[in-house]
């Protein structure tokens, strides 16, 4: 069909959003906790999930906060369901907030990040929001990652934990 045809019924013009008319969209707060969580050789897990277009994206373990739970809690929670590894919190990273559309409501998404250390467990694929699972070396976390904002967490910590070894080895 010719570009001409497929405009003429009346459609957007190529490259503009349809502006929907008398429908506001319900606005929902939405709260997340997960984090980056480290082996003793500076090695992070991280998950890989599908995209709609089939591309596998990967991103720090993280999921909804529970009724009753601490952000800390389900950070720890959730990086076990989502990549078998047992861990304990060392402290915050920062917070991410976002906004998508997702079933007909806009949604204002905040995710509490954490450093946290591994403490055991197997590195598993099995929640079935997860494709697959790896341990990725800390400085390899900046091309792995999908999106800028974790990144940018990931920088952060690996300039706490400089830190951290900096003043460690001046003090001994």
């Amino acid at each position: 069909m010719p570009p001409s045809a497929a405009r003429s019924g009346g459609g957007p013009k190529p490259g503009r959003r349809k502006k929907r008319r008398g429908r506001r969209l319900k606005t929902v707060d939405e709260t997340s906790a997960g984090g980056l969580v480290l082996d003793g050789e500076q090695r992070a897990a991280v998950i890989g999930r599908l995209d709609r277009r089939g591309r596998l994206l990967w991103s720090l373990p993280k999921g909804h906060i529970e009724a009753g739970e601490t952000a800390e809690q389900t950070a720890v929670r959730e990086v076990a369901e989502e990549t078998g590894i047992h861990s304990r919190v060392l402290r915050p990273l920062g917070s991410i907030d976002y906004w998508f559309v997702a079933d007909d409501r806009r949604v204002h998404k905040t995710v509490h990040h954490f450093l946290l250390e591994a403490l055991g467990g197997e590195l598993s694929d099995e929640d079935v929001e997860v494709t697959e699972v790896a341990w990725v070396p800390l400085g390899e976390l900046d091309e792995r990652l999908a999106y800028a904002d974790e990144r940018r967490l990931v920088r952060r910590a690996a300039e706490l934990l400089a830190d951290r070894c900096r003043n460690g080895a001046e003090s001994a």
